[in-house]
C-alpha cells in the first residue's frame, strides 16, 4: 500500500443524475484517507421503476466500512436532494454535522423527527470562518440559490484548495439570502484553486440567468388583472419566491393566506434564522372565509403535483372550507421537475374542468431558475481559474457538456459519475478506482437495498398478477380440494367457468394423477402446481402470474 498522500473526490450520489446528492472527499495514503462527507440527499420514486417506495437515497456501505476515518458531514443547503436523507441515515454515520443557521434548523428538525440527537448539528458562520478537521479546513461560501443561506464549500487541504459550489446561481438581488458576490469569490481564488467541483444543472441554458427581483412586477400585474380568487404555488423551500408572491398579493389589494405544512415550516425556519423580518402580512384560514373572493390570494404547496398537497386538494374539491370556482386563477410559479409531469397535468386538467384559468411558466414571466446557466458557469470558471474542474449535479449529458465547456477554455476536466474515485492532487484529474454504488429505499418504515428483491417482486406482481394456492396433504395424499386465490388477473369469458374454479380443478387433476413419491416431496409438489397454474393462466387470460404455493401437511 502506497504511503503517498492523495486527495480524492468520490460521488456516491448526484453525479450522473439530478438529485440524491452525496459526495466524499478524502486525503491521506491510499486506503487510509481521512474523509468528509458533503450532503445527504434523497431522490423521489416513480411508479414505473420503484412502485410503493417512499424515498430513495444513496447506499452508505462504502462510508460505513470506513466510519472510523470519517471526520464530519457538511450540508450545503436545505433542499431535500441535499438534506432529505439525514435523519434516515444518521444512525449509520454518527459524526458531527456542520451547517449554517437556516439549514441547521431544518437539519435539527429532521434529526428529531427520526429520533436522532439534534445536538450533533453544529451551526457555523459563513466564510471566512472555517472548521479544522483532520487534514481539512472547511468554510461555507455564501451563494445565491432558491433557498436561504445556500453555500458552497471552501475545502483547504495539504494538496490545495477545493471549491465545491453546491447549487448556485449568479443573482445580484435574490430578495432573501446572500447576493452574488464576485469580489468574495475572487478573494477565495487568490491563492489558487486546485479543483472546482461545480453545479451542472443548467449547462444547456444559453442565456445568462435572471434575478428573482425581476418577477415581482409581472406577478403583481397578473394578480391585479385577475377577477376571482388567485391561488399561487411554488416550491415550499423557496422563501424568496414566497415573499415575492405574498408581496404581489398585498400590492394588488388582496389578503394573503398560506396553506400547507411544508410551506409554513420553511417560513418558520426562515424566521428563526432572522431572514424574513419584512414578510408581508398574512391572514388565518378562519378569517379568509369571510373575505370576498376577488380580494383573496392563497399561497399553497404542491407545485410538483403531490397528491396530498393543498393544490391537489383544491383541484379535487373543497380544502379547509375553500374551493376553486370558474373565473379564478391558479399560478404555477415554478418549473415542473422531469418525472412530475403526470401529477402536475392531472391538477391542471382538474382546474380546466372547473373553468379556472391556469398560468404556468411557459412565458418565463413568473419563475426563474435557482441554478447557473451556461454563461454564468463560464463566469465562475473565469473567477476561480481552477487547475481542474469536476462537473457534478447533473445527468451524464450535463456532466459531459460541462466538462467540454471547461476543456474548451483550457481547464483540465473529467466526467466522474457515481462511484468514480477521482485523484485531484495532480495537474489533471484522474480516475483511480471505481467502486460499486447503490441505493437504499425507504419502504414504509424500513430501509431496504435496491437489490433486496422486494421492489422487483412488487413490480412482477404489478405486471403479471398473482395466484396463491393452498393444499392439504396427509400420508402423501391430497385431502379435499385445492384452494386458489387470484390477484390482479382478468376474469375468463362470462360463458366459461371462472379462472379460480378452472385453476382449482386443473390443480386437483394434476395432483390426482401424480405418484405418491412426488406428493412426498414439497419441491416436486410446488413445481407441479407452478406448471399447472402457468399453463392455465396463459391459455385463458394470456398471463404467467407470480405463484405462491402453500403446502400444509397433517401429521399424527
Amino acid at each position: 500500500m502506497s504511503k503517498t498522500n492523495r486527495l480524492i473526490f468520490l460521488p456516491l450520489g448526484g453525479a450522473g443524475e439530478i438529485g440524491m446528492n452525496m459526495y466524499l472527499y478524502g486525503y491521506g495514503p491510499a486506503g487510509k484517507e481521512r474523509y468528509i462527507l458533503v450532503d445527504v440527499g434523497v431522490t423521489f420514486p416513480t411508479m414505473d421503476g420503484t412502485p410503493g417506495v417512499d424515498l430513495i437515497m444513496p447506499d452508505t456501505a462504502y462510508i460505513e466500512a470506513r466510519l472510523d476515518r470519517l471526520e464530519a458531514i457538511f450540508i450545503t443547503h436545505a433542499h431535500e436532494d441535499h438534506i432529505g436523507a439525514l435523519g434516515h441515515l444518521y444512525g449509520r454515520l454518527d459524526v458531527p454535522i456542520y451547517t449554517r443557521k437556516f439549514t441547521g434548523a431544518v437539519a435539527r428538525a429532521k434529526m428529531e423527527e427520526h429520533g436522532q440527537n439534534s445536538d450533533r448539528v453544529e451551526v457555523i458562520g459563513k466564510w471566512p470562518e472555517q472548521v479544522e478537521l483532520g487534514p481539512f479546513k472547511v468554510g461555507f461560501m455564501p451563494v445565491a440559490h432558491s433557498i436561504p443561506e445556500a453555500s458552497g464549500l471552501v475545502i483547504d487541504t495539504p494538496k490545495g484548495r477545493i471549491v465545491h459550489t453546491g447549487d448556485f446561481k449568479l443573482d445580484p438581488d435574490p430578495i432573501v439570502g446572500e447576493a452574488y458576490n464576485p469580489e468574495l469569490y475572487r478573494e477565495i481564488a487568490k491563492g489558487g484553486v486546485q479543483a472546482l467541483v461545480c453545479d451542472s444543472t443548467n449547462v444547456f441554458s444559453p442565456i445568462a440567468g435572471r434575478s428573482e427581483s425581476g418577477l415581482g412586477d409581472n406577478i403583481t400585474k397578473l394578480m391585479k388583472d385577475a377577477t376571482g380568487m388567485v391561488v399561487a404555488t411554488t416550491f415550499a423551500s423557496n422563501v424568496a419566491r414566497l415573499k415575492t408572491l405574498a408581496q404581489a398579493g398585498v400590492d394588488s389589494g388582496r389578503s394573503v393566506v398560506v396553506l400547507g405544512r411544508a410551506m409554513k415550516k420553511m417560513l418558520g425556519y426562515a424566521n428563526f434564522a432572522g431572514l424574513i423580518d419584512s414578510f408581508p402580512p398574512v391572514v388565518d384560514i378562519e378569517d379568509a372565509r369571510d373575505i370576498p373572493r376577488g380580494s383573496l390570494m392563497l399561497l399553497v404547496t404542491g407545485s410538483q403535483g403531490e397528491r396530498r398537497a393543498a393544490s391537489a386538494q383544491l383541484a379535487n374539491g373543497k380544502y379547509l372550507g375553500l374551493e376553486m370556482r370558474e373565473g379564478d386563477t391558479f399560478l404555477f410559479s415554478s418549473k415542473t421537475i422531469p418525472g412530475n409531469e403526470i401529477g402536475v397535468g392531472r391538477i391542471v386538467n382538474s382546474y380546466s374542468e372547473m373553468g379556472v384559468k391556469v398560468v404556468d411558466d411557459n412565458s418565463g414571466d413568473y419563475h426563474v431558475s435557482g441554478h447557473a446557466n451556461r454563461p454564468d458557469l463560464e463566469e465562475i470558471h473565469g473567477i476561480f481559474k481552477p487547475k481542474m474542474l469536476i462537473p457534478m449535479h447533473g445527468e451524464h449529458r450535463h456532466l459531459r457538456a460541462h466538462s467540454e465547456l471547461a476543456e474548451a477554455k483550457g481547464i483540465a476536466s473529467i466526467i466522474a459519475a457515481n462511484g468514480a474515485m477521482v485523484d485531484l492532487g495532480g495537474d489533471k484529474p484522474k480516475i483511480v478506482e471505481n467502486i460499486q454504488t447503490g441505493r437504499l429505499y425507504l419502504d414504509g418504515k424500513r430501509l431496504i437495498g435496491a437489490f433486496d428483491g422486494v421492489v422487483l417482486e412488487r413490480m412482477r406482481l404489478a405486471m403479471r398478477g398473482g395466484v396463491v394456492v393452498s393444499l392439504l396433504l396427509e400420508d402423501n395424499q391430497q385431502i379435499g380440494e385445492s384452494w386458489a386465490e387470484v390477484l390482479g388477473l382478468p376474469e375468463t369469458e362470462s360463458n366459461q367457468p371462472s379462472l379460480q374454479e378452472t385453476l382449482e380443478r386443473e390443480i386437483d387433476a394434476e395432483l390426482g394423477k401424480a405418484k405418491r413419491g412426488l406428493l412426498a416431496d414439497d419441491d416436486q409438489v410446488e413445481k407441479a402446481v407452478l406448471r399447472t397454474v402457468s399453463r392455465v393462466c396463459k391459455d385463458l387470460v394470456g398471463k404467467k402470474p407470480v405463484v405462491k404455493v402453500l403446502i400444509n401437511r397433517l401429521v399424527e
